[in-house]
C-alpha cells in the first residue's frame, strides 16, 4: 500500500495476456493462478442449471489470503456467466449473492484498499434475457451464490497461516441483519480464532463476542454448540455453560473444518459467516510481509 509500482513490466504483459486469451477449460485455471499472491492453493468452481430450456453456467475463481474483512482486503473474485440478463439485473444478483457469501467472510479483520468482485455476461446460453424479479433471476442469484459461497469458503479457509475452516452460523435470529452481525462479529474474534487453534472448547469467548456485536437483542435464551465430522458438542444452554466431555471437544475442535452453531432462540433468520484459526504463522508471514 502506497508503492508506486513500475509500469512497464504491466504495459508489456497485457498484450501478452490478451494473446494467451482461450476458451479451453485451462483458461481459467491460468488466470487463477496469476492472481495468487500468499494463496497457498487455488479457488474456482462452475454450476450448472437450466433456464427456460436453456443449459446455463456460472463460474468464477479468487483469490484472497490475508487483510481479510472483505466490505466490498486484499481480496479479488470474478465471475462469468453465459446467461442472458440485464445490466441492472445482473448487479442486483451479484449484490444478494455478495451480501449472503463474500461480505460474510473475514480472516483478519482488516480491509484492504482494494477489494473487487466482478462478473461478466456474455448472453451466449440464449434464454430470454432476465430484466426483472422472478423465478428465473431467483435461479440465477441461486446459482451464482453458491458459486459465490464456495469461493468465500475457500478464502476463509486459506487465510494466511490458517489450519481450520470455521463456520460461524446464527440462527433463531429475529432478523437476517442481525443475525448476519452476530456471525460475522463472532467469526472475527481474535479471542476465538485463537481457541480454536488450540482446540479449546472456550465457548465464552462467543458469547464475549456476541456482547459487543452491534445488536440489540436478548442473548438469555442463547444456546452454542461446536461441530465437526468428528461429532456435535453442545457447549451453553439459556447463556450458560453446561457440563461437557472435554475429551471429546479436544476431539471435535482438532479437526479442519469447524462449525460453531449459535441458537438465539428468537425467530426465524438464519445467517452465516466464514473465518480461521489465528496461528504462530500469521504473524510469521506479516512479521516480514516486505521482505
Amino acid at each position: 500500500i502506497g508503492q508506486p509500482l513500475p509500469l512497464e513490466p504491466i504495459l508489456k504483459g497485457i498484450p501478452e495476456a490478451v494473446a494467451q486469451l482461450t476458451d479451453a477449460p485451462e483458461g481459467s485455471l491460468a488466470a487463477e493462478q496469476a492472481i495468487m499472491t500468499t494463496d497457498t492453493r487455488e479457488k474456482e468452481c462452475a454450476v450448472e442449471f437450466t433456464l427456460a430450456g436453456k443449459t446455463c453456467h456460472v463460474g468464477g475463481i479468487a483469490k484472497g489470503s490475508g487483510m481479510i474483512h472483505i466490505n466490498m482486503a486484499t481480496m479479488l473474485a470474478f465471475a462469468t456467466t453465459d446467461v442472458a440478463i440485464s445490466p441492472a439485473m445482473l448487479d442486483r444478483a451479484m449484490r444478494k449473492a455478495v451480501d449472503a457469501t463474500f461480505n460474510m467472510v473475514t480472516v483478519d479483520g482488516d480491509t484492504s484498499t482494494n477489494d473487487t468482485y466482478a462478473i461478466l455476461a456474455s448472453g451466449l446460453a440464449g434464454n430470454p434475457e432476465i430484466t426483472g424479479e422472478g423465478d428465473d433471476f431467483d435461479a440465477f442469484v441461486a446459482a451464482l451464490t453458491a458459486v459465490s459461497e464456495q469461493l468465500a469458503r475457500g478464502v476463509a479457509q486459506d487465510g494466511e497461516g490458517a489450519t481450520k475452516l470455521l463456520a460461524v452460523t446464527v440462527s433463531g435470529a429475529p432478523d437476517l441483519q442481525l443475525a448476519r452481525v452476530i456471525a460475522k462479529t463472532v467469526a472475527g474474534s481474535n479471542l476465538l480464532k485463537a481457541a480454536m487453534f488450540g482446540a479449546d472448547a472456550n465457548w465464552g469467548r462467543v458469547l464475549c463476542a456476541m456482547g459487543y456485536a452491534d445488536a440489540d437483542y436478548d442473548i438469555s435464551k442463547t444456546s452454542v454448540a461446536f461441530r465437526s465430522k468428528a461429532g456435535l458438542l453442545p457447549v451453553c444452554e439459556h447463556a450458560a455453560g453446561i457440563p461437557f466431555s472435554e475429551e471429546l471437544a479436544k476431539k471435535i475442535l482438532s479437526e479442519d473444518a469447524i462449525d460453531i452453531l449459535i441458537d438465539l432462540h428468537l425467530g426465524e433468520a438464519e445467517a452465516t459467516a466464514w473465518g480461521c484459526d489465528l496461528t504462530y504463522d500469521y504473524v510469521k508471514i506479516n512479521g516480514d510481509y516486505r521482505s
